[in-house]
């Protein structure tokens, strides 16, 4: 028997928590020895390429499949004719499924981009090859691809609408009015790494490499849909390279597992980057009126926030930007709806932040405006205006440090020094202006299990489903895992990815960190009760497995989020119309933060992601084909190199003693705020209001020297 090795208590592992430290898995991602999955190799291997409907409504006639099957390496052709059956007819996680995954059941098509047929061959440029000349035709039906907020179409989902108070009495007693619609545009979220599936079945049991935010997620649907023993199914996703709420269950991991199946051989399906306009999502455009009610003295009275999105005519997804401002300021009245048009489009999804990003920018924008109109400063509006409850829910904080925020910011930013009146700063051509807004995102919590091993040879084994998606979730479990068991972090190995490891929660809603740090600690404090006990580590060492789902349960309902306040000052050119963004600052209340490094990376990843939404990102789709225009990222604009500033993150104390782990998760509020910042610091350069966004050069020259909604 091997002499048990005790755990010691050392400078490194009692400050674990709170440092930094570089990713555990740095060094085989720069040298290229982290696999993703569009590049595992695999004995006898055949590649899948998509054909998508070149029409936004009608059906199939026929897919003119003989002549492609004879070209070089093809070897076969599954479409709505001859693919596997599916059951698409089940819950998952997140409610019913999207339509799109029961694909190549039928001959309907119901907008552009949607899948058709699927040619498998030796290699990826013969299946390419032949998928680009593989003939389809179809029966078009009229479509409607026109989106506003006064479609005769538009609905308001079930549980969409919160209202308390006389709205339109309070209105009407304020001594202050803003009513004004801002506008965001269709974004997407077309992550560095395009998705990819590998399916094969090894003894009987479906395998399927992935690169997802989920594995147990995309094995439960999978088992579904292929009415599998769910023990049957196994998906692994180790290394991801981005993901922003766009890797779930998609297209290509079942038409993976179909080929696999038909062929019975290893089968990979790689999207192109065209293809993920059309099928993996997107964020919609909203129309937003905002209406505001406040005294003389800035006190709100009523907040009146309507917000309008799109989804498909064959799935209902809802772009909450309405819900934005319900926990955010104390309010006499208040309703918030959001309201849904269906059209021949693809359906939207999550994309990070969903409903606070596009949500902020209106009443974060239209607050400034309350702000010049009471003839208050921006950040005294908003302390004159904190709740001491939910505004909505009437639920006490968990902790709230929104103004510890906003004064920290303030005065790293010099916000002092600022004049309010606009247009004043000059320098040659460049006008200049300085704007800020606050951010909040929810806390969010999901069962989920970990197991953790005490090996013999002294290190320890963390197994979990956790997706590592890039913000360097791996590295914060081994320091989590390393300071609940006091030990180095060069002692704690963490695998995750694979969901044989059993439920865990998702890479989504910044629950992640939250709800894995959770089930690892659980499990550590039940593996050192085992340990304390003496006695020697087996070969195979001692292991123990938590359940969060008990625990969770049992927390005290409470409004749980992270907030932050964004500063930003921009230099406008008055002869072309560019916006510059010069400097950026974003300080956040976020919980725990476990690694300061890749913490902040996260933070100002979203302040730059929140740039490009300001100034450079719409997808234009054109109405006479309901297909986007330039799908791709020579026609897709977004934030280079050159267009980012220096962008400063940081944060303030945030505990709440009540909270069993205290960690809140960061990946999507770093985005919150930031397009309202940009906006309001181009109104104080040049005295113009610009509630579409992007803040294009055209729309900057068109404004002229009044308001704009351009």
């Amino acid at each position: 028997m091997t002499a048990r090795t005790t755990t010691t208590t050392s400078t490194t592992a009692t400050s674990t928590v709170g440092a930094s430290y570089t990713r555990v898995e740095g060094r085989d991602k720069v040298t290229g020895t982290a696999r993703y999955a569009g590049e595992i190799p695999y004995a006898d291997l055949a590649h899948g390429w998509l054909v998508l409907s070149t029409i936004a409504r009608g059906r199939i006639l026929s897919v003119e499949s003989d002549p492609v099957r004879k070209m070089p390496g093809v070897l076969a052709v599954l479409h709505h004719g001859n693919a596997p059956r599916v059951d698409g007819n089940y819950v998952s996680m997140l409610g019913p499924p999207d339509p799109i995954v029961e694909v190549f059941q039928h001959d309907r098509v119901p907008f552009v981009g949607w899948p058709v047929a699927l040619v498998v061959a030796e290699t990826s440029e013969q299946a390419r090859e032949a998928a680009e000349a593989l003939v389809v035709r179809y029966e078009a039906e009229p479509h409607d691809v026109a989106f506003s907020a006064a479609h005769p179409g538009t609905y308001t989902p079930d549980g969409q609408l919160m209202e308390k108070g006389d709205l339109e009495a309070e209105l009407a007693a304020s001594a202050h009015v803003v009513d004004e619609e801002y506008t965001t545009p269709e974004e997407h979220h077309s992550s560095m790494e395009p998705h990819a599936a590998m399916a094969r079945w090894d003894s009987g049991r479906l395998e399927v490499v992935d690169s997802n935010q989920g594995s147990t997620w995309v094995a439960d649907e999978l088992a579904k849909l292929f009415s599998l023993d769910p023990a049957s199914v196994r998906v692994r996703s180790e290394h991801v390279g981005g993901a922003f709420g766009s890797k779930g269950v998609r297209v290509h991991q079942i038409l993976a597992v179909m080929a696999a199946t038909l062929l019975d051989r290893p089968v990979r399906v790689v999207l192109s980057r065209r293809q993920l306009f059309s099928l993996t999502g997107y964020r919609s455009p909203t129309a937003q009126r905002v209406r505001l009610g406040a005294d003389t003295d800035g006190r709100l009275r009523a907040v009146d926030h309507q917000a309008h999105s799109l989804t498909s005519t064959v799935h209902e997804f809802v772009e909450a930007s309405a819900g934005f401002g319900r926990p955010m300021y104390a309010t006499d009245a208040h309703r918030s709806v959001n309201r849904v048009v269906r059209l021949d489009v693809p359906t939207p999804t999550f994309m990070r932040a969903p409903g606070e990003a596009p949500g902020s920018f209106a009443l974060e924008s239209a607050l400034d405006e309350l702000a010049e109109r009471s003839g208050v400063d921006p950040i005294a509006l908003r302390a004159r205006n904190e709740p001491d409850v939910g505004p909505v829910s009437g639920l006490p904080f968990a902790s709230r440090n929104l103004l510890s925020a906003f004064q920290e910011g303030a005065r790293r930013f010099g916000w002092a020094d600022r004049d309010p009146r606009p247009g004043l700063r000059r320098e040659g051509r460049w006008l200049l202006g300085t704007g800020t807004a606050a951010a909040t995102f929810p806390v969010i919590v999901m069962p989920s299990t970990a197991a953790v091993t005490a090996e013999a040879d002294g290190t320890f084994t963390v197994r979990i489903t956790a997706a590592d998606v890039g913000t360097g979730a791996r590295t914060a479990l081994t320091l989590i895992a390393a300071e609940a068991l006091d030990v180095p972090q060069e002692r704690v190995h963490v695998r995750i990815g694979d969901s044989d490891f059993g439920p865990a929660a998702i890479s989504g809603g910044s629950m992640g960190t939250r709800s894995w740090g959770w089930a690892i600690t659980e499990a550590v404090r039940d593996l050192r009760e085992q340990l304390a006990l003496g006695g020697d580590i087996p070969p195979q060492g001692i292991t123990v497995r938590s359940d969060t789902s008990a625990a969770v349960g049992a927390l005290t309902q409470k409004e749980r989020h992270s907030y932050g306040a964004q500063f930003a000052e921009v230099a406008v050119d008055v002869t072309s119309g560019e916006v510059r963004v010069r400097r950026m600052l974003g300080i956040f209340a976020a919980g725990r933060i476990v690694n300061p490094l890749t913490a902040r990376s996260q933070f100002v990843g979203g302040m730059t992601w929140g740039l490009s939404m300001a100034l450079h990102e719409e997808a234009h789709r054109d109405r006479a084909t309901g297909g986007h225009v330039g799908a791709d990222f020579a026609g897709y604009h977004f934030a280079a190199n050159a267009d980012v500033p220096l962008i400063e993150a940081d944060w303030v104390e945030d505990t709440d003693a009540d909270d069993p782990v205290g960690i809140k998760g960061i990946g999507e509020i770093g985005i919150v705020g930031v397009a309202a910042a940009i906006a309001n610091a181009v109104w104080h350069a040049t005295g113009v209001r610009h509630r579409a966004l992007p803040i294009r050069p055209d729309r900057v020259i068109g404004a002229g020297g009044g308001a704009t909604s351009a």
